[in-house]
């Protein structure tokens, strides 16, 4: 079963301003038309491309005289072996040019910096850190919200060569050692607290835990989010934000190879401790200018927004914004504060151009029955973009009648693994239902077959046949590199596979169909669990939906059968009349293998701390197998309402 192509386009770029795009100015720089063209020339000609990018997105630094040393090696290829560079000094680069942020914590507290302000407090931490000892590649925690004081600590970090990691304080205190104790930090900067859904939540006494337990720290700064004058004196060897010595100096970049360490991030799946992937300054930033400037048409007093924690890689895509000169738009909190207006009121406020947000939110927006484009003015509002899940043609038809017509949806998919996208929009190219617009330049996406064939209008394996440069520089504590080559390569040799069950389409646009480990395979018959959800997420009664595949008859593993866990909105309840029109929605949309044997009403959905349904752990529940990393949930207490059920026992 594949999703219906529209012929029909839902938005078309305007003739008279789709010139202005930055996409559109490359393509005619580069004098290659339609962006097929382009695209092809890209991933055929990787070193010429990056090279343009470097040059045409302004790119501060050494570029050096090679681009591309050991190409056909994948992985092992090497970018820009003799450049010179550092993130840091590439996204403060607009010093004097006006605002740099804004802050809204929920509905209760506003903030903005200059960006002259924000280099000063960079300066000023940055000394700190000094002062501490931290120096080049040495690792800098943050476990703290989507706060100014996280992007300062960020780059005064990265300045300095050193290397950032950050966790939000959702996370429990195993969850932060499992991430954390693995690099060992000189540096933990936390927070006093954070608001929720308009309540209070103190992290004092789990800050206190977590610093006993990591002896690798020097120094513990506290953030005052609460309280302005928070009680640290029981967290050894702590010092709070505001009382951090003034700046001697002007901020200080050090220049560093394009594969030195930038960033470690950490997979959120819940198979394990998590891994630690190391992306570098050259990567990361190449990818983000491009991505940013190309593909999101990101310019010059932009004001671009992502919802997001310091958990999820979206906070690292974010803030690169900075590099573009836009002015960013930061938030912590619960999205449906003040009645599930605060991230529109936001919008409307400080006339936002670029919406990011995850395609659950939009999800739940519309069985809300928000209707921003009536009750806000988003004029300003270019371009929306959505991630963390496949966004269903359902969707997309909301966002263009609820929010605007003419605005550039993009749905985008990429991950932690490469802290960008594999394909994403485009603002020189039209947006179809259900669809992602296209793949990204210079990322050679196709999608395989079992046997490791391309195949197209097909559903197969997301992958990538040529090296890019923010490819993971590798694991940490991964020294032969066996963990890094088992995650990526190990399906495909010397290919990129990245575990999304996805299809190329008649457009040339994709579709993904959710996670290849999550897929479901009754008869022999792959089925992507987004097909399901598009269906289900449909009727009115049902909040949220998650499903597996049940090993039946048990023990045997003859075949499995399909199990759908619904979530319901409140007032409703499973009853025979409401199992069967869940079955006739699938069934007389999709195919009668899709049709779930058993629907089985729960309290809750698990999730990660990012917002993804977690299907693998809720499969290991029920065939009564451990779950690994249940630190990585949300909600870990969820999983108890999938165990044991009587009703998948026949």
């Amino acid at each position: 079963m594949t999703y219906a192509i529209d012929s029909t386009p839902l938005w078309k770029p305007n003739p008279a301003t789709v010139g202005d795009t930055r996409m559109a100015q490359f393509m005619q720089a580069m004098g290659r038309a339609p962006y097929a063209e382009l695209w092809q020339w890209s991933v055929d000609q990787p070193a010429e491309f990056w090279s343009q990018i470097w040059r045409f997105c302004g790119a501060v630094g050494e570029a050096g005289g090679r681009v591309l040393v050991d190409g056909e090696k994948m992985p092992g290829a090497r970018w820009f072996p003799d450049a010179r560079l550092n993130y840091a000094e590439n996204v403060l680069k607009h010093r004097d040019a006006g605002e740099a942020l804004v802050f809204w914590g929920e509905d209760k507290i506003k903030r903005r910096l200059s960006r002259a302000e924000l280099h000063g407090e960079v300066a000023r931490f940055q000394q700190f850190l000094i002062a501490a000892g931290v120096g080049e590649g040495d690792r800098v925690a943050g476990y703290l919200p989507n706060l100014p004081e996280t992007l300062i600590a960020m780059l005064a970090t990265t300045a300095l060569g050193a290397i950032w990691s950050s966790a939000s304080p959702d996370f429990g205190v195993q969850g932060v050692l499992d991430r954390f104790g693995q690099i060992e930090p000189k540096v933990l900067i936390c927070v006093d607290g954070y608001w929720y859904n308009g309540k209070p939540v103190d992290c004092l006494e789990k800050n206190a835990e977590i610093v006993a337990k990591m002896p690798s720290l020097l120094r513990t700064v506290v953030v005052p989010y609460l309280a302005a004058a928070p009680a640290i004196d029981r967290i050894a060897g702590a010092i709070a934000w505001n009382a951090l010595p003034a700046a001697t100096e002007a901020v200080s970049f050090r220049r560093v190879a394009f594969e030195h360490p930038l960033f470690i991030m950490f997979s959120s799946g819940t198979t394990g401790v998590p891994k630690c992937i190391v992306h570098c300054h050259g990567g990361v930033l190449l990818q983000h200018l491009k991505e940013h400037q190309l593909h999101s048409d990101v310019r010059p007093g932009d004001r671009l927004f992502y919802f997001t924690t310091c958990g999820w890689m979206m906070w690292n895509w974010l803030v690169s914004g900075l590099a573009c000169g836009a002015t960013l738009l930061l938030y912590d909190g619960s999205p449906f504060a003040a009645k599930g207006r605060v991230l529109f009121d936001y919008a409307e406020a400080e006339k936002m151009t670029h919406f990011g947000t995850s395609a659950k939110f939009i999800d739940a927006a519309a069985k809300l029955g928000l209707t921003p484009g009536k009750t806000h003015d988003l004029t300003a509002l270019r371009a929306m973009f959505s991630t963390g899940s496949p966004l269903s043609p359902e969707g997309f038809d909301w966002v263009y009648r609820e929010i605007k017509q003419d605005i550039l949806l993009a749905s985008i998919s990429g991950g932690t693994d490469i802290v960008s996208c594999f394909v994403l929009g485009n603002p020189v190219l039209p947006v179809y239902r259900g669809e992602i617009q296209c793949r990204g330049l210079g990322m050679a996406v196709d999608v395989f077959n079992d046997a490791g064939q391309p195949v197209r209008s097909e559903k197969g394996e997301l992958v990538c046949t040529k090296p890019f440069p923010v490819m993971p520089v590798g694991f940490w504590n991964d020294p032969d590199g066996r963990k890094y080559h088992a995650a990526y390569f190990e399906r495909f040799a010397d290919i990129w596979c990245h575990g999304d069950f996805s299809e190329l389409t008649a457009h040339d646009g994709v579709i993904i169909y959710g996670r290849s480990d999550a897929t479901l395979n009754p008869g022999g018959v792959r089925i992507g669990t987004a097909e399901i959800y598009r269906q289900v997420e449909q009727l009115p009664e049902i909040a949220e939906a998650l499903v597996v595949g049940q090993d039946w008859p048990p023990g045997k593993n003859d075949d499995v059968r399909v199990v759908l866990f619904v979530k319901l909105q409140d007032g409703h309840t499973l009853d025979a009349a409401l199992i069967d029109r869940v079955k006739k929605q699938i069934r007389d949309n999709t195919t009668p293998r899709h049709v779930p044997a058993k629907v089985v009403q729960v309290t809750d959905i698990p999730r990660t701390k990012s917002g993804k349904i977690v299907e693998l752990a809720v499969r290991n529940v029920v065939h009564a197998q451990p779950v690994k990393n249940v630190e990585a949930l949300a909600n870990p207490e969820a999983l108890e309402y999938f165990r044991g059920r009587v009703e998948l026992a026949d």
